[in-house]
């Protein structure tokens, strides 16, 4: 029998589940549209994640020498080795130029050139002429971009008249007897008031699963709540075996250290000084690719020339720039270096580690932002009004591996795309979808079971197994051996979630219980990725495999998909990657050596 709980009703042409980036550049754009907009979020909108984002935002510009968003295009499929879809590629890189000049007339501080324009810095994977030069592509408003970006899309959010309901836990989605989505049941944690949020659209925007693994650069609120409330709700996640490593977070905190910094010309080096990543891409050396880089940090460890007392980590060495340019452009970084490696940049190399730092897989959705998933035979069913953006979608439009400041773009141009879809194919007039009246009652059974769990194990210690198993098994090298052994671990632990022990029952400002709702969603992430990961037996991009080093065209050219079910049962499918364009204004790049 289904509790009794009191819930109260809200109707919005959309809701936008999420307020980072992608969330806000959604709810703004909506809202801009003349929709009726509610935006939930477990954070402050100013606290999400996208506070973090360091380095900058991708887009062909031009402003510091040539470029093309054509060459952006190659850089990503190449960079994505070979995964992404190349449709929603060619969509990103071209509206990537009007997503940015719009950025900066809505009010983002960018750092300047001398002549005025965006300052743009060299990333990793960036070049020009389909690979022949260095592209100088990432805008950058010095090293807090994302900070820069979130507060004006906020303020941007505000000025349209948005509605947020703010600390507000998403529990499940609401789908009808069709399928189609109808809404977010969700909890208000400051009264502990439950609340379901009627809408045409629902958009899920929450974000990546970092806290999966033990070491991670995500803020410890990145549960991926949006994926899991998917998976609970029947649909597959697509690529979750790609886990991107950044190369350089810091030694023992995990704090991110952006990209931007060999961007500006810092260097990796070894025990021995030497600048070690000219062995292993001889061409872009410090701005390889991430899962380059990472793996040739783990190689130098492993064949002992790490640093440090038990040589376990690599160092990256800004000695030699000049004070005036870090403080000018790097001095976040600087700060960071200062109070978690107690480092002066200026002086002393900051010790790095390569740390969990982005998901490439997520919810499967076409370049509008619609919810795909394979139905029928068609790979390409939309689910109707379900939508996902950000680092929860997997549009593809970063493949096996996201190239650094395609992120911040990521979240920009589909949060952008999802409000111009909308507000094509939904009027503000419209009849909401009808509900049964039992439609809330698996989500409140859920919540009530897990507010009376009563069992032997607290959620801490169940999330610790799990991200210790995760950042063991399912780590920078991979084999069948420690994939296997992950794979019986995680669903050990998942199984173990039915002995979890809740110890506060009220409703108000649980956090037992939202970290334990939070843990359900962890949890499920973390099966589809080590299940995916077994599955895949070759090595592509962030997925390295010691027992399968190659790429296999032949029989891997396609994304994966999996679902978890009732007592944490997998099953594995396919999608095609899409090797088509929109148009004829640039040509597909066909599968070829990745090399850099």
């Amino acid at each position: 029998m289904t509790p009794a709980y009191q819930i109260i009703e809200h109707k919005y042409d959309m809701l936008v589940v999420g307020a980072g980036g992608a969330g806000l550049r959604a709810t703004f754009g909506l809202a801009q549209k003349g929709l009726k907009t509610a935006c939930i979020t477990k954070v402050f909108p100013t606290r999400s994640h996208t506070v973090a984002a360091q380095g900058g935002i991708s887009a062909a510009l031009g402003n510091m020498g040539e470029d093309d968003w054509r060459f952006h295009f190659y850089d990503t499929i190449k960079g994505s080795d070979w995964l992404a879809d190349q449709d929603a590629v060619e969509y990103m890189c071209r509206e990537a130029i009007p997503a940015v000049i719009e950025l900066e007339h809505q009010g983002v501080p960018f750092s300047r050139t001398e002549e005025g324009t965006i300052y743009q810095r060299p990333f990793g994977g960036m070049t020009t002429h389909y690979g022949k030069g260095t592209a100088q592509r990432t805008c950058a408003a010095a090293d807090r971009t994302g900070h820069a970006i979130l507060h004006t899309l906020y303020q941007q959010s505000l000025k349209h008249q948005a509605e947020f309901f703010i600390e507000y836990f998403a529990l499940d989605l609401i789908m009808d007897a069709d399928g189609a989505c109808c809404g977010v049941l969700a909890l208000d944690m400051a009264e502990g008031t439950l609340h379901l949020f009627r809408a045409h659209g629902t958009v899920l925007a929450t974000g990546g699963y970092g806290r999966a693994y033990f070491s991670a650069t995500s803020a410890h609120t990145c549960t991926g709540d949006g994926n899991g409330m998917a998976l609970r709700a029947g649909l597959g996640l697509q690529d979750m075996e790609f886990v991107q490593f950044h190369p350089t977070g810091v030694y023992g905190a995990g704090m991110l250290i952006t990209e931007g910094v060999r961007g500006e010309g810092g260097i990796l080096r070894n025990s021995e000084g030497e600048r070690f990543m000219e062995r292993y891409a001889p061409n872009a050396k410090d701005l390889a690719s991430r899962d380059v880089v990472s793996r040739s940090m783990t190689i130098e460890i492993r064949e002992g020339r790490g640093v440090g007392e038990h040589k376990d980590h690599i160092h990256l060495d800004l000695t030699h720039l000049n004070p005036a340019d870090i403080h000018e452009k790097l001095p976040g970084i600087a700060e960071t270096a200062k109070i978690f490696a107690n480092v002066d940049v200026e002086k002393q190399p900051i010790p790095v580690l390569p740390t969990v730092h982005y998901n490439m897989g997520g919810i499967p959705t076409n370049y509008h932002g619609e919810v795909v998933q394979l139905k029928n035979g068609d790979p390409d069913a939309v689910v109707p009004g379900l939508y996902a953006i950000g680092e929860a979608a997997c549009v593809s439009v970063h493949g096996a591996n996201r190239l650094g400041s395609n992120s911040l773009l990521d979240l920009v141009v589909f949060g952008r795309a999802v409000a111009n879809r909308c507000a094509e194919t939904i009027s503000p007039d419209q009849q909401h979808r009808k509900l049964n009246g039992d439609a809330c009652d698996a989500a409140l059974a859920n919540l009530d079971r897990l507010r009376h769990a009563d069992g032997d194990t607290p959620t801490a210690v169940i999330r610790d197994r799990m991200q210790r198993a995760m950042q063991n098994d399912a780590a920078v090298f991979r084999t069948g051996e420690s994939l296997a052994e992950g794979v019986r671990k995680v669903r050990e632990i998942n199984a173990s979630f039915d002995d979890v022990r809740v110890t506060d029952r009220s409703m108000v400002w649980n956090s037992d219980l939202v970290e334990t709702l939070e843990l359900q969603n962890l949890l499920g992430q973390a099966l589809a990725t080590i299940v995916s990961a077994e599955n895949r037996t070759e090595s592509r991009g962030a997925h390295a495999r010691e027992d399968y080093p190659e790429r296999d065209d032949e029989n891997w050219h396609k994304h994966s998909l999996c679902w978890v079910g009732e007592g944490g049962q997998t099953r594995i499918d396919y999608r095609p990657v899409h090797m088509y364009t929109l148009d004829d204004d640039v040509e597909v790049v066909p599968p070829k050596a990745r090399v850099y």
